[in-house]
């Protein structure tokens, strides 16, 4: 039945939401160079274009553990982030939610909050989670905002998570359930 799920796409208003392709292998690649995406989602690794092409290669096709999507702009069709659930706990009905945009000239623009709330929509509805949380760094304002924003909950912080730039980072940690999804959200 997953398989059958491989041309399954969520069309917003300024972004699509599709799974990987083969053919995403070079805007892939260039989406995991941004330096700027890196340091925000703590990336601390690069990888080649040979790991890369495996990478997509098994997120092309949805599973039960994992849901990979990439964001396309719906004007220009150009691949600009992704949006993944992944670390799902089916016992639990529990996962965590995390996203990159690449390049400042597609940051601010509302394509990251869009892809979100489909994204959770899915997760809530498709994958019947309870539960979707996420980590954001201290030093990550700009997505703090957006995830309250869209309606994730402040649970509290894991101290010097990361070490970037030198020192030491906190992180965020935040979660939205579903009977907060659904009174946000729910038409």
């Amino acid at each position: 039945m997953m398989e059958q799920m491989k041309d399954f796409c969520i069309e917003g208003t300024n972004v699509i939401l599709r799974f990987a392709k083969a053919s995403d292998l070079d805007a892939y690649f260039e989406f995991l160079q941004d330096p700027e995406m890196n340091r925000l989602t703590g990336a601390q690794r690069t990888f080649t274009r040979e790991e890369i092409a495996a990478w997509l290669d098994k997120i092309g096709v949805p599973s039960e553990e994992r849901a990979d999507f990439m964001i396309l702009t719906k004007d220009t069709n150009e691949l600009i982030g992704e949006v993944v659930i992944n670390e799902v706990d089916p016992v639990n009905r529990r996962a965590n939610i995390r996203i990159g945009i690449q390049g400042t000239q597609h940051r601010g623009k509302g394509h990251g909050t869009e892809a979100l709330v489909h994204m959770l929509r899915y997760g809530f509805e498709h994958m019947k989670l309870h539960r979707i949380d996420l980590g954001v760094y201290v030093f990550n304002p700009r997505a703090i905002h957006v995830y309250e924003k869209i309606g994730f909950v402040r649970e509290g912080i894991e101290r010097d998570a990361i070490f970037l730039d030198g020192k030491f980072h906190d992180m965020i940690v935040m979660s939205m359930l579903e009977d907060e999804y659904r009174a946000k959200y729910s038409v």
